[in-house]
């Protein structure tokens, strides 16, 4: 019923594309567009001139984002609301989920079948899951270069490729290719020197970093935990699937090996490589390597460790470099430096699945609601609001590329506005030299493989998924933490409880898929 009436809905409004202006946008920015569209085969000719979508109806549309809501929410929003009202007759009204317990309430939005339209969504943030129980509306090509127009033009081809699911693309992905997937480590360089330590680039250089702050440093942790809804340490991501090139699938403990053409799966709780890790693990925890509440942790951990409560974090160069900008100006003392624990190893870049925004399949607006995502992703004005916030109030403009941050920018940059990142995000001109040799090193490491694209439709064994899921929480999580005294006894405990919960069963569907993911590339 909902189909046909979005069909009906859409058989009301002129067939003809329009194309929105671009307010702000330098020429440059537009003909890249253009020549982006020709490149890779989307549309980008402009339309008779009486050919206009129709906007007279002004719409309120509900967003979703990830994160705190920021302090100078009504103010930045406030503008990007009269902008969009003057160009499309839409405004904003956005809902924060806050990063302590997002994964929980983020599925009840839809399970609720609560009214909204638009929702911040990701390869990491549910894309998938959603997608295939029919959260999201389906993005058609019609549709996208209809109402996303200048978005169609930019956009190249492998993206919207690399947002398909079962063939079809739910989701406007992120339009930028900056991003690495792989984490490193930021820790303290003032305390590395008071110990007279090796440099780190090892876990062996980290753990003994982590074990000397433990020692003599009271009142401060050595590595500072995320919050504790991950099934997994947050350290695996560089101890064991950078270090032995593995990718892990989604949120059970399956994976391949990055340059296997076969794309054999296996469980990692079953490799020699967990095992050893595991040994790592409970020595550092039995030293004070991190809190004893590793279950129960809520915490802020950027937050600490600008605060100085913690020694050493874990995440991505690009929020890394943030942070170190900031703690450079406030703690210069503090020597910060960033740490790659697997220098050698193959790096991966973030396809553009990594941030994105999806349409609600039971939004009143659809149509709307895509016009709007194609401002903020391509009109200049509009892109600078949302992801900098005012102009000489939470940022400086320098020249059309870069910008510089006032005191006031963390006053609204606290949320998942990457969701806009496109050719038009600004280089922060703080943005430390330590971070863009991270990424000019990692651009000739990076590693393209077969299953770079590849996502696993797991509906025909969910209860197995969700079974699993709750295994990891409740064996993996304290086991990997070191909580468990007897880490043998525990591995096994582990590994009973996965094949009992189902994890054969979504190991040989997984491995079905891939294998026809394959055979369907080869041909």
């Amino acid at each position: 019923m909902m189909k046909k009436k979005w069909g009906l809905a859409l058989s009301s409004v002129l067939a003809a594309s329009m194309i929105l202006s671009a307010c702000g946008n330098s020429g440059n920015n537009e003909a890249a567009s253009n020549n982006a569209g020709n490149k890779n085969g989307n549309a980008s000719t402009s339309p008779a001139a009486d050919d206009k979508v129709d906007t007279s109806q002004a719409v309120k549309l509900k967003m979703i984002m990830l994160g705190p809501k920021p302090a100078d929410y009504d103010q930045v929003f406030g503008e990007i609301n009269k902008q969009l009202q003057e160009k499309v007759n839409a405004t904003l009204d956005t809902e924060f989920l806050d990063w302590s317990d997002w994964s929980q309430k983020y599925p009840l939005k839809f399970a609720a079948g609560e009214d909204f339209d638009l929702i911040y969504t990701s390869n990491w943030a549910q894309y998938n899951q959603q997608a295939l129980k029919g959260g999201f509306l389906e993005l058609t090509d019609d549709l996208l270069e209809k109402y996303m127009p200048q978005t169609w033009a930019a956009m190249p081809k492998v993206k919207w490729d690399q947002a398909k699911i079962n063939g079809k693309v739910y989701m406007v992905p992120q339009n930028q290719n900056t991003e690495f997937t792989d984490k490193l480590i930021l820790y303290r360089g003032d305390l590395l020197e008071k110990y007279n330590l090796q440099p780190i680039n090892s876990p062996e250089t980290y753990k003994a970093y982590l074990e000397a702050v433990a020692k003599n440093e009271k009142g401060i942790t050595p590595y500072g935990l995320e919050a504790s809804d991950s099934k997994t340490h947050n350290l695996d991501k560089q101890l064991l699937l950078q270090k032995n090139g593995w990718n892990m699938l989604g949120d059970v403990p399956l994976a391949y090996k990055v340059d296997d053409p076969k794309g054999q799966v296996f469980n990692i709780y079953d490799t020699p490589e967990f095992k050893d890790l595991l040994a790592y693990y409970k020595e550092l925890a039995d030293n004070g390597g991190w809190s004893r509440n590793a279950l129960t942790n809520k915490g802020d951990t950027t937050g600490d460790f600008k605060a100085g409560k913690v020694a050493s974090m874990s995440h991505n160069v690009t929020a890394l470099g943030g942070i170190l900008a900031t703690v450079n100006k406030d703690h210069p003392e503090w020597k910060a430096a960033l740490a790659d624990l697997t220098p050698d190893s193959k790096k991966s870049e973030a396809i553009s699945t990594q941030n994105g925004v999806a349409v609600h399949a039971t939004s009143k607006n659809p149509e709307r609601a895509l016009m709007v995502l194609d401002l903020l992703q391509n009109d200049k004005t509009l892109h600078d609001l949302i992801m900098y916030g005012i102009s000489g109030t939470h940022y400086e403009p320098v020249g059309d590329n870069q910008y510089t941050k006032t005191d006031k920018f963390g006053d609204f940059n606290s949320f998942s506005n990457w969701a806009w990142n496109s050719p038009l995000n600004r280089v922060d001109t703080m943005f430390p030299q330590a971070a863009q040799d991270v990424q000019k090193k990692w651009s000739a490491q990076v590693y393209h493989y077969p299953l770079e694209t590849f996502v696993f439709d797991n509906s025909k064994v969910l209860n197995e998924v969700t079974n699993v899921g709750n295994v990891m929480m409740r064996y993996g999580v304290p086991l990997e933490y070191g909580l468990i005294p007897d880490t043998a006894k525990g591995l096994d405990t582990l590994q009973k409880q996965l094949k009992a919960a189902g994890i054969d069963k979504i190991q040989a569907e997984l491995q079905s898929q891939i294998d026809a993911f394959l055979a369907n590339q080869a041909k």
